[in-house]
């Protein structure tokens, strides 16, 4: 996959994951995290941290799981090694959380956990798909 593909294929994936994830946190799920880890939660979004977040975690996912599947024209492990990717990642933080913060849910982690596979695999796959189309 050379550079100017790849460059592409993150433009998509951080179109996609930044709308997927917006729609999670600010519509679906956003009463269910309020419910759970309101008590965490800061009163307004820190916008710097959270852009980094995406900027690297989607960079990472297109170096670390898109080119390759697409080297490998597989959408399959696109997405597969794009839900592991993501269920690892997430793991990170709720992992972490459930181990070190006092009276962190772990319900909440559990669909946390899920929504990162979830996010993850589809990103990837939109990569791919995108990818494939382009190049």
């Amino acid at each position: 996959m050379n550079l100017t593909l790849m460059l592409k294929s993150y433009g998509v994936a951080i179109v996609v994951c930044f709308g997927m994830d917006v729609v999670w946190l600010g519509v679906l799920a956003k009463n269910f995290y309020r419910d759970q880890i309101g008590h965490l939660m800061r009163p307004d979004v820190q916008w710097l941290p959270a852009l980094l977040f995406y900027l690297i975690y989607v960079a990472a996912l297109v170096v670390i799981v898109v080119a390759p599947s697409v080297e490998r024209e597989s959408f399959g492990r696109a997405i597969g090694y794009g839900a592991f990717f993501g269920l690892a990642a997430y793991a990170a933080f709720d992992l972490t959380s459930l181990a070190l913060i006092r009276d962190f849910p772990l319900k909440a982690a559990l669909v946390d956990l899920a929504w990162g596979s979830t996010l993850s695999a589809t990103v990837c796959g939109a990569a791919y798909w995108a990818a494939m189309r382009m190049g």
